[in-house]
């Protein structure tokens, strides 16, 4: 019988780096991951998201036995020699012969280098990669990439409650036959700070925040990774967690099926794009 994998991915920026605006415990300790991974492979979460730009997560994670899992990994534009080098240093440090997927994590480089394009399709000729394709902040990045005929393999855009903008745009590419991976379903972890404690930058969202706790409480995770996983033309939700506690909970509260009745204004681009957002 064939293997039924969950929609939920595993991102792993927060084991090489400090990550996110609610995170106030620093990267996760190498015995935590261990945990997240055999408790990720349990429960049939078969994707890993992760990127050279991840700090050391691409060389902690090598630490383990990945072979059970599909990885994704993202390159940064090279600063000397090519993209094959970059593909080779992931490999290395991921302790694999290949990965599922690689992604340009600056496509605004794709349009300035379209060799780096044919790059990458040599990569996958070699079957040192199954896809390819890149990861988004911007729709205007999306259309010029298609306007050059650059058509991914398997795309990655942030989707959530207030973040809709690809929707149009990976509806129409999962009709073709794209992949179509999403993250930010927390928004760095946004939602769950609480309002009275939110820079003022945040004014806009601050009410609705609030209505969502209230409404959800302790399942607030599952309502936001429910209304990404539930869309048909989504194939994974990234989601990255600090422990293995948070895993074990989110996939509880996924089960919980609960429609959301807070209202959901327009969100500002500052408030979408966490590279926006004052320093901390």
């Amino acid at each position: 019988m064939k293997r039924v994998y969950s929609k939920l991915g595993l991102g792993t920026v927060q084991f090489g780096v400090d990550y996110g605006i609610s995170n106030t415990k620093g990267k996760t300790d190498s015995v935590e991951i261990e945990k997240i991974l055999d408790y990720a492979g349990k429960n049939s979460i078969a994707y890993i998201d992760t990127a050279s730009a991840y700090g050391n997560a691409e060389k902690v994670l090598g630490s383990f036995d990945l072979t059970s899992f599909r990885v994704i990994s993202k390159f940064m534009p090279p600063n000397q020699g090519y993209i094959k080098d970059e593909l080779e240093k992931s490999l290395k440090n991921l302790g694999l012969g290949k990965v599922y997927a690689y992604l340009a994590h600056r496509p605004e480089e794709l349009l300035k280098n379209p060799e780096q394009w044919f790059d990458l399709k040599e990569l996958k000729k070699q079957s040192k990669v199954e896809k390819i394709g890149y990861s988004l902040n911007s729709l205007e990045e999306l259309d010029s990439l298609l306007q050059k005929n650059m058509e991914p393999d398997l795309i990655q855009v942030p989707y959530n409650l207030f973040d809709r903008r690809f929707e149009r745009h990976i509806v129409e590419l999962k009709k073709n036959g794209c992949e179509i991976h999403v993250r930010s379903a927390f928004l760095q972890g946004l939602f769950f700070i609480e309002p009275k404690n939110l820079p003022v930058y945040f004014k806009s969202v601050k009410n609705v925040i609030s209505d969502l706790q209230n409404e959800f409480g302790e399942n607030l995770s599952g309502a936001l990774l429910n209304f990404a996983l539930e869309k048909e033309f989504i194939d994974v939700v990234v989601v990255g967690v600090e422990n293995v506690n948070q895993l074990s909970q989110n996939l509880k509260n996924i089960a919980i099926k609960q429609p959301v009745k807070t209202r959901i204004p327009v969100v500002a681009e500052k408030i979408l794009v966490p590279s926006l957002w004052p320093k901390k």
